[in-house]
């Protein structure tokens, strides 16, 4: 288990420190004082232990780069992220001197985290750490694109508004003028021709009819105020602006869909989980679960990650001090980390979640995530939902049989939606056979497969259809999906008072699990 990282100079001092796990601030500082007078000069790569600590460490001009490990953990793995380490380092730090470490120190810090989760090595490369630090929400990028538009039409639509209203002032101030001055009969003439419907008056010449009629239009009395409609500024309105934008968006290829859309097919594809019916007890458990998983276009699983989530809320006073009892029945390498306000050595030794300090009783009325758990696979044999693809080719079409299998049967699977992107230009797929309902849209030229609910009762399912195309032109296949079963097996098996051990009965409970990014054939 990797404990903690480090940018140390020649002397020792860290520069910047990273910890992986939950360890006290003193504990962290006491490691690092520690290695100045361990470590020794002249190896590329060095390592020395202690009592209770691994140090490896590796010379970087006028650096040294420090991972703190357990000791029975895997040398030859930590020497592989050593490297890592010192290859990212470079990245971030340009000169490698103390002045730039400390510049940097957060996108230093941020890369760490992408090589070690929880104490362990991600399967991350150099290239994919720069692609993590440097991804762009586009989500951010609409919303300000959008936002700076309106910001120019608001601005635009204040200046037209004040210069219609310094036109009006000016046509007022001229025709008050006119009221007293030698020119009053001409100008009240000048007036009645722009204020009578019927054009100008008999004896106007065609200058003045078409100089009048290229100014705003005014009233005679400073009462009156002009018709037509209104040309406030609308901040919240959508504009032309914005549709241009979306416009751009949709020619490069970009998928915009309307929040307004009732059949859009990217709204169809993630299903909201309906609202729970559970009534909240004074004690209430939330347990949650998000599905990530790449498949190959074989069906062969890549990469599967399942983080899950229990959150404790609690409405009653009486019943802040207070133990829940988890039950994990999960035989498979599930890792889980409590709160830092939870009694650590009490969960690992008994399984119990309770508060760290008698004195700091759980808080009231707020969703505290008490127990995080995380598990990662690539064996295909743990995926919840499988699917493979069959094409056959004939006489230029295209004959593709889909089919699924639920391979943990113990999951009820609600709102089950496959999207299959379809060739543009080869028209709408010719359906022969299908288990559920599909629906093809042809403006994104996708194929939705729709099953209300897959359990053990209907574990296979296929969907066959003709259509011109090659295999790769139908992937990649989207999932999504909600359960009310949890993926791992963990519960709550009971909850007591802290202070005497009797039972707490009144409490509620709810679990969900959901595919977050479900996707076959990107890799």
């Amino acid at each position: 288990v990797l404990l903690s990282s480090a940018i140390c100079n020649k002397s020792g001092k860290a520069l910047l420190s990273r910890q992986f796990v939950e360890m006290t601030r003193s504990r962290a500082e006491g490691l690092l004082a520690a290695f100045p007078k361990l470590m020794s000069n002249g190896k590329q790569h060095t390592f020395v232990e202690t009592e209770s600590v691994r140090y490896v460490y590796q010379p970087l001009e006028k650096l040294f780069v420090l991972l703190i490990t357990t000791k029975n953990s895997n040398i030859l793995e930590d020497l592989e992220t050593l490297r890592l380490f010192s290859r990212v380092v470079p990245e971030y730090c340009g000169s490698l001197d103390e002045k730039d470490v400390v510049e940097n120190a957060y996108e230093v810090i941020f890369a760490f985290d992408e090589i070690v989760a929880l104490g362990y090595r991600e399967n991350v490369n150099l290239s994919q750490i720069r692609t993590y630090i440097e991804m762009e929400s586009h989500e951010e990028n609409v919303y300000q694109a959008v936002r700076k538009s309106q910001e120019k039409e608001a601005r635009e639509a204040m200046k037209k508004k004040a210069k219609e209203i310094s036109q009006q002032k000016k046509e007022r101030d001229k025709m008050n003028r006119g009221k007293g001055g030698p020119s009053s009969m001409s100008s009240l003439m000048s007036g009645s021709s722009r204020l009578s419907p019927d054009g100008p008056m008999v004896g106007d010449s065609a200058t003045t009819a078409s100089t009048s009629s290229s100014k705003p239009q005014s009233s005679y009395t400073s009462s009156s105020r002009p018709t037509g409609p209104s040309r406030a500024m609308k901040l919240g309105g959508k504009d032309r602006d914005i549709n241009t934008f979306v416009d751009k968006l949709k020619a490069e290829g970009t998928d915009v869909s309307s929040a307004t859309t009732k059949h859009s097919i990217a709204s169809a594809n993630k299903p909201e989980p309906p609202p729970s019916n559970v009534i909240q007890a004074g004690i209430h458990l939330k347990l949650e679960e998000k599905i990530n998983l790449q498949a190959r276009q074989d069906g062969s699983l890549e990469n599967m990650e399942v983080l899950g989530n229990l959150i404790l809320r609690i409405s009653d006073a009486d019943n802040q001090h207070l133990h829940l009892y988890v039950k994990n029945d999960d035989d498979r390498d599930v890792q889980t980390q409590t709160h830092p306000h939870v009694d650590r050595k009490l969960f690992a030794d008994k399984s119990i979640i309770a508060s760290k300090s008698a004195s700091k009783p759980f808080p009231l009325n707020n969703d505290v995530p008490v127990l995080r758990w995380r598990f990662q696979s690539s064996d295909s044999s743990q995926m919840p939902l499988s699917i493979n693809l069959w094409p056959s080719y004939n006489n230029g079409m295209t004959e593709v049989n889909v089919e699924y299998e639920l391979e943990q049967e113990e999951l009820s699977l609600n709102e089950v939606n496959i999207l299959i992107p379809i060739p543009h230009g080869s028209g709408s797929p010719v359906i022969k056979e299908v288990d559920g309902d599909y629906d093809y849209d042809s403006s994104k030229s996708n194929l939705l497969w729709s099953l209300p609910v897959m359990d053990a009762s209907n574990k296979n399912g296929s969907l066959e259809f003709t259509v011109a195309g090659d295999q790769s032109d139908f992937f990649p296949i989207s999932m999504s999906f909600y359960s009310a079963t949890l993926y791992c097996r963990l519960s709550v098996a009971g909850v007591k008072a802290a202070d005497n051990g009797q039972d707490i009965s009144d409490y509620s409970s709810e679990m969900l699990c959901k595919a977050d990014k479900y996707m076959i054939g990107n890799v």
